[in-house]
């Protein structure tokens, strides 16, 4: 797998559809303030795959390494680091160069810091051995949460901002979710959490995907969710989170949404929309956008994953070694698995 100082890399080096391959990068060299992590376990994200594909829509900085969901061991630590020692077991948030004087970052917002570049588009990420760390983006993991699970903090954290940040639930809300990837079922396990009524729609071919959200205690739907928006009394649900992203999605949610009620729209989908947003309007709706997450954030999801309240075992489709990345991301793509994980070493 490596080489010398060299190590494998799973590299987006053009914005061509297919343009990932297997490189071999430098170590990366650490500056003040970082920290160098050995890589244990690195989540595949739809990001991963819709770079791959070149059906993303936001600036990439070619050739780069993908993988922003990551845990490992710190092997390196860089001048002005203080609390943390080579060895300790973390994960790394994903805003790898923010700018600590723009006002959304000195606010604590720094993942709306519109300079901010992330790992596995802007800087490199950890589809390889070593990857370089602010040591501002770290957090420990406790021993007895698995790597291959704590790499998947990064999608519950995007999933936690969208369902408890950016929306309102009360217990017994009902919760429509829109598609059945990773950060929709992990936002329909998460609005169970804070007692909601939840189903999952998804479509025909979704249907391995579907029974996953089922163990999480949501209700499975294929094709159609109507009559399970309007059962109760016949208005819509309470909060639809789209994590679909596509333009006939939302137009879905603007239909089965009640009335003063909230669509939050976490699914990327570069289309635009092709409908009128009039029942936004007539139904006084709240359309409310969820982008990434922040430090505090992290600390909750950290510990509802180590007290087990949050399971991501069952979207874990399977554990890659790197070399074999591409049937990992073929798996995802045509909706095999829910998660795929990566392992570099």
């Amino acid at each position: 797998m490596s080489t010398g100082t060299k190590s494998a890399a799973v590299v987006n080096y053009a914005e061509a559809k297919g343009s990932v391959e297997i490189r071999e990068i430098e170590r990366p060299g650490i500056a003040a303030g970082e920290v160098l992590l050995e890589v244990e376990n690195v989540g595949v994200c739809g990001s991963d795959l819709h770079q791959w594909t070149s059906d993303h829509s936001w600036p990439v900085n070619y050739p780069v390494v993908l993988g922003h969901e990551f845990g490992g061991r710190i092997v390196e630590i860089g001048p002005g680091v203080t609390g943390w020692q080579e060895g300790d077991r973390v994960v790394s948030e994903t805003a790898a160069v923010i700018d600590a004087q723009n006002p959304m970052s000195r606010v604590g917002l720094y993942n709306l810091d519109p300079t901010r570049k992330g790992f596995g588009y802007g800087v490199n990420g950890a589809m390889t051995r070593y990857v370089k760390v602010s040591a501002r983006c770290l957090h420990r993991v406790p021993e007895h949460v698995p790597f291959e699970e704590a790499c998947l903090t990064e999608p519950c954290c995007v999933a936690y901002n969208a369902v408890v940040m950016n929306s309102k639930i009360n217990p017994g809300d009902r919760v429509l979710v829109i598609g059945p990837g990773t950060i929709g079922i992990l936002c329909a396990a998460i609005a169970k959490l804070n007692g909601a009524d939840v189903a999952v729609l998804g479509l025909e071919a979704d249907r391995g995907r579907l029974d996953i959200a089922r163990q999480y205690g949501c209700a499975p739907l294929v094709g159609n969710a109507r009559e399970w928006a309007l059962e109760r009394d016949g208005l819509g649900a309470d909060l639809i989170v789209d994590a679909a992203g596509s333009s006939v999605t939302l137009k879905m949610a603007l239909d089965l949404v009640r009335p003063n009620g909230q669509i939050t729209k976490v699914g990327w989908g570069p289309q635009p929309c092709g409908f009128s947003l009039d029942p936004l309007v007539q139904k006084n709706v709240r359309l409310q956008g969820s982008f990434s997450h922040n430090w505090p954030i992290w600390e909750k999801v950290i510990g509802l994953m180590s007290t087990g309240a949050l399971n991501v075992r069952p979207i874990i489709g399977g554990v890659w070694p790197l070399d074999s990345w591409r049937e990992a991301f073929e798996k995802m793509h045509r909706g095999e698995v829910v998660k795929s994980v990566l392992k570099p070493i």
